[in-house]
């Protein structure tokens, strides 16, 4: 019900009422001026004149006693809807919901406290986006200036060669990241089948300069010629967070082996660290999580490996061995 109907209900209702209770005075006073006698004083015949005057006065009494009750309700309903667009104007969520009994005001207060939710959580999504954008571009974005590096260093045609080949690569996977990332949301759709020792080829490839400016090691372990249901792009992304994550946080060699059975295919990347602290590891994927081996890129290779059908999990935490489990031919 609106504020105008509301008022107009409440006139009407304190009309009936001063209707009432003016011919109830007057009833009274038409009894004593039978009888003749005065009341209070006063000549019954002036009683006459008075009561309706009194009646209808008290009707605007009740009235006005109404009217100031729900002038107060929807005083703090308006109060609310105001402190409510200064929150979302600074960014806030919802503040907490006041009911004042009157329809219309509640229904606008209701209506704009969701409206404070869902931006809220769209500005927290949009928050995440931007932060895994930064994450997701940062990785072959550094890897491809290494590649420049190489090839700016160096006369040999043979090594320009090669480091510019791998060089395109890197551009095409930046391309397939930005791609990835338009479309994380996207559900369902063909999952294609594609050859796990190519993407761990390019990987070995990419990652080489790295490595060896750490002093470090990667090698590949498992039979030849698996193949796995999962977008290349995604996948080489899932194992990229991986080998990041190890090179980073782990010490040592990274050894990354894959074994298949009928319908499935496992790949596990551990390296000689000392591992995820215990306090940690129950919330490694976790976004707020930012130490020791942990972040954005763990969280972000989880997700594209349910995207694909697929799970992603610290299988041990100590020393560290993620394991990643897809769906080999067959399966779908």
């Amino acid at each position: 019900m609106s504020y105008g109907a509301l008022v107009r209900r409440l006139l009407l209702a304190v009309a009936l009422g001063g209707a009432v209770v003016t011919a109830l005075v007057l009833g009274v006073v038409f009894l004593v001026v039978a009888d003749g006698q005065s009341v209070l004083g006063i000549d019954p015949q002036v009683w006459v004149v008075i009561a309706p005057a009194l009646g209808a006065g008290l009707a605007a009494l009740v009235a006005l006693a109404v009217l100031r009750v729900i002038d107060g309700r929807r005083g703090r309903g308006l109060t609310f809807i105001t402190h409510q667009i200064e929150t979302i104007r600074e960014g806030g969520g919802a503040l907490p919901r006041t009911n004042v009994g009157l329809t219309d005001i509640d229904a606008t207060t209701q209506a704009i406290a969701r409206l404070a939710g869902e931006l809220a959580r769209q500005r927290a999504l949009d928050r995440d986006f931007a932060a895994d954008a930064s994450h997701q571009l940062r990785t072959p974005l550094t890897a491809l200036l290494m590649r420049l590096e190489e090839i700016a260093e160096t006369d040999d045609l043979e090594v320009i060669r090669d480091e510019a080949a791998v060089a395109v690569t890197q551009v095409e996977r930046l391309s397939g990241v930005v791609d990835t990332l338009r479309s994380r949301t996207q559900e369902g759709g063909e999952i294609p089948e594609i050859s796990l020792d190519s993407v761990l080829a390019g990987l070995q490839r990419e990652y080489q300069p790295a490595f060896t400016a750490a002093h470090r090691t990667m090698r590949v372990d498992g039979p030849p010629g698996l193949a796995v249901r999962c977008a290349p792009m995604d996948l080489a992304q899932i194992l990229q967070s991986l080998i990041e994550n190890s090179l980073a946080h782990g010490d040592g060699r990274v050894t990354i082996t894959m074994r298949g059975s009928i319908g499935s295919v496992v790949v596990e990347v551990q390296d000689e660290g000392e591992g995820v602290p215990t306090t940690i590891a129950p919330h490694i994927f976790e976004r707020s999580v930012t130490s020791s081996g942990s972040g954005l890129g763990l969280g972000l290779a989880r997700q594209l490996a349910e995207r694909n059908g697929g799970r992603l999990e610290l299988v041990q935490a100590q020393p560290a061995v993620f394991t990643v489990f897809l769906s080999g031919p067959g399966r779908r």
